[in-house]
């Protein structure tokens, strides 16, 4: 469903597994100053949470909230697909990256008229006791804006506790991709800043960059140790888990790897699970292909003893 994110999205581009890159990231002054209010406000949501709490999720509980979202989008009840986002949302569209207003507006200006969709290859995974991502392969036909959607994508769908309630934090979807089809066009470039990230973003990309640093190495013991134990990836190709990933990761043969990070932005989920989004631009080729050369990226990291770990990673093409 292209409830949230861009009706355009091309094919979609590989982790640390197949295209990503390591190194320098910049930052953006506004997108900092916000992240450091955004971050502080939801310190204190996690830490005032009065009230019953929300049971353990099942698979089930968690798919009948996401198709309560894709029944408004099918049904254009914009109020139905709110209803379920949590005000730390974040989600990819046109224009990029998007806070839950700006989702509902684009979503709002979209005009989608949607015929039919379906789920298959359903699963939930737990990233402690407080934050769950299900991923799944949707079928959808229909147009929004007068073009055509997608016909089958990969979902993740990132959800929270939030008091009483479960709620969604995150929206990534792919469209279904050949592995061996040609990555998308490079957007703009990356424009260089020299702004400090916030503590909470600093200690998240630490973890990213050195994924990236070992994947332009080719260092597999490098990569394996920022993993969390649970960690899985989810792109058009399909959902792998650690040691797919792991694989997926080390066989390609790659040359002239590099790479740039821009404008990151993290979002506490709960006392040991964040989620970070930024930009990557990225050079190089694995097996003869060019990597996808600029991505949105979503990273989730867990706290695993005193050490952030990544916990699950998707990215899109910008």
């Amino acid at each position: 469903m292209n409830r949230i994110t861009s009706i355009v999205l091309a094919a979609a581009a590989a982790f640390v597994l197949t295209g990503c890159e390591s190194g320098t990231y910049t930052a953006n002054n506004g997108a900092n100053t916000a992240n450091k209010s955004a971050n502080t406000a939801n310190t204190v949501a996690n830490t005032n949470t009065a009230g019953p709490a929300a049971a353990a999720p099942t698979k089930e509980s968690l798919f009948a909230i996401e198709k309560t979202a894709w029944e408004g989008w099918k049904n254009n009840d914009s109020k139905a697909i709110a209803d379920t986002l949590s005000t730390k949302f974040v989600g990819f569209g046109p224009a990029g990256r998007e806070d839950k207003a700006t989702s509902m507006t684009n979503l709002t200006n979209m005009k989608c008229e949607v015929k039919s969709y379906s789920f298959s290859d359903e699963q939930m995974d737990m990233i402690g006791p407080d934050v769950a991502v299900i991923s799944f392969k949707a079928a959808q036909e229909g147009v929004c804006s007068g073009k055509p959607i997608p016909t089958s994508v990969w979902v993740s769908s990132v959800y929270a506790r939030e008091g009483d309630k479960w709620m969604s934090v995150a929206y990534v979807q792919n469209p279904v991709t050949d592995p061996k089809a040609p990555p998308a066009k490079a957007a703009a470039p990356i424009v260089a800043s020299t702004a400090k990230a916030d503590e909470l973003t600093e200690s998240l990309l630490k973890v990213d960059t050195a994924a990236w640093d070992a994947w332009k190495n080719r260092d597999v013991k490098g990569v394996e140790a920022v993993m969390a134990k649970d960690f899985h990836f989810v792109s058009g190709t399909g959902r792998q888990d650690r040691a797919a990933a792991i694989k997926a990761w080390s066989e390609p043969k790659c040359q002239g790897l590099a790479y740039t990070f821009g404008e990151p932005q993290s979002v506490s989920l709960s006392k040991d699970v964040a989620l970070l989004t930024y930009k990557a631009d990225a050079k190089g080729a694995c097996d003869g292909k060019p990597v996808t050369p600029t991505i949105w990226a979503t990273s989730i990291s867990v706290k695993e003893g005193d050490a952030w770990k990544n916990a699950f990673y998707t990215d899109v093409p910008r």
